[in-house]
């Protein structure tokens, strides 16, 4: 919104320091500040008017120290989150941007999910809240418009090198790589980022070549794959983090850190060539989504910290997990997902684990056994002893190692 205002008074009546809008850099540092009053700031007020309404967290007794203080807490504070997130990226970004858009869309459909899901547990009663299975239906939902959104919509390109004698009717791009002339055309394209893989570069559309010579035409298939894959798992993973103070809220703080600079880096075309990355136009206008991303998420882990005033609920977890899906398939580093959201990973993994062999060892034994103490593994910690503000601290600075790895993959070829 200012940005197409401060631009209109820039032009027409050229107003001094209008111009300032124009930066990436200026618009994302608004957002960070703007997000982190509104989460502050209002923060306070929704807890105060939730605590009003009793509206607070039923705990289910599970042997943890201090677990049972927690009782009553006041939960669905993911709202602060959300509106932390959506006012100041309609405040400064580009509205008129496609990456914008989704990640707009994303955030109010998870939000609208994961509060459903809050509001059947609180208000209704229902411990179970929303059934699984249609929080699945939502999220596959979500996967399947932002798949066909990327794939279809002609404003999602990458520029890529092209040879002379290999141009097409597409406008051609041309500069100079130190002395050598470089040309390059904006294209369609399924082409991700993959680390440790020769230019970091891999097409979807290959996935399938041995089928025969018409790949191409399940590209589409293979991509919607991973993408379902992608949203649910890190949504759900998200959610399972979520399960002591500022564990899931200072972990996907680190996590938008790591996306910003990634955006920026891949949509910016000077330092994109530089890095010899995927340069993805329009991508940059991301980066003001993420600061307030960042900024939400850092401005309510003022209350979320331990001793927790608030808990985000699902209404937070599922939206931020999505969210960071959603931003990474669209800055084409979905496949790094793994490495820079290997807290969600590890958690995730943990409860199948669990699960799973507590099923085949009571199958085959009569009782059913355990690997960790508790699942999710932060649990299995607390049940060690160890006092969740420890836990928390080293789970971030795992997070922090885990951000710098991903971001140095982008060299490791």
């Amino acid at each position: 919104m200012f940005y197409y205002l401060f631009n209109y008074l820039n032009k027409n009546y050229s107003i001094p320091g209008a111009g300032v809008f124009q930066y990436i850099s200026f618009r994302m540092a608004m957002a960070v500040i703007t997000s982190l009053l509104v989460t502050t700031v209002f923060g306070r007020r929704l807890i105060d008017y939730l605590r009003f309404k009793q509206v607070g967290e039923t705990v289910r007794n599970l042997g943890l120290e201090g677990q049972m203080q927690k009782a009553g807490t006041p939960t669905m504070g993911g709202i602060i989150i959300i509106l932390g997130i959506l006012i100041p990226t309609l405040l400064f970004a580009k509205l008129s941007n496609i990456y914008v858009i989704m990640m707009l869309v994303t955030t109010i459909w998870l939000g609208a999910i994961g509060f459903l899901d809050d509001y059947i547990k609180v208000f209704r009663k229902n411990k179970e809240g929303l059934a699984g299975k249609f929080k699945i239906i939502g999220q596959v939902g979500l996967a399947l418009y932002i798949g066909f959104t990327m794939y279809g919509n002609p404003d999602i390109i990458i520029r890529q090198e092209v040879k002379a004698n290999n141009l097409s009717d597409v406008p051609v791009h041309f500069h100079m790589r130190g002395n050598v002339p470089v040309l390059t055309q904006d294209v369609r394209s399924t082409k991700t980022t993959m680390p440790f893989y020769k230019n970091n570069e891999f097409d979807y559309g290959k996935v399938l070549k041995f089928i025969g010579a018409k790949t191409n035409h399940y590209s589409l298939l293979v991509f919607m794959f991973f993408v379902i894959v992608i949203i649910t798992a890190i949504s759900n993973g998200a959610n399972i983090t979520d399960g002591i103070d500022g564990l899931a809220t200072g972990t996907s703080a680190i996590i938008g850190v790591t996306l910003a600079i990634l955006a920026y880096v891949s949509g910016n075309e000077i330092i994109a060539d530089y890095l010899n990355i995927m340069y993805i136009p329009n991508s940059g206008e991301l980066v003001i989504f993420a600061g307030a991303f960042v900024g939400a998420c850092v401005g309510f882990l003022w209350y979320n910290a331990y001793p927790a005033q608030v808990f985000m609920g699902d209404t937070g977890s599922l939206a931020i997990g999505g969210i960071i899906a959603v931003f990474a398939i669209m800055i084409r580093k979905e496949l790094m997902v793994p490495l820079l959201c290997g807290i969600f990973l590890i958690e995730n993994l943990s409860v199948i684990i669990q699960v799973g062999w507590f099923k085949y060892t009571r199958k085959r034994f009569g009782t059913g056994r355990r690997v960790f103490l508790l699942a999710p593994l932060h649990h299995h910690y607390q049940k060690k002893g160890f006092h969740e503000s420890k836990i928390v601290t080293r789970f971030w600075i795992i997070g922090i190692l885990l951000a710098i790895m991903t971001i140095v993959t982008l060299k490791l070829r």
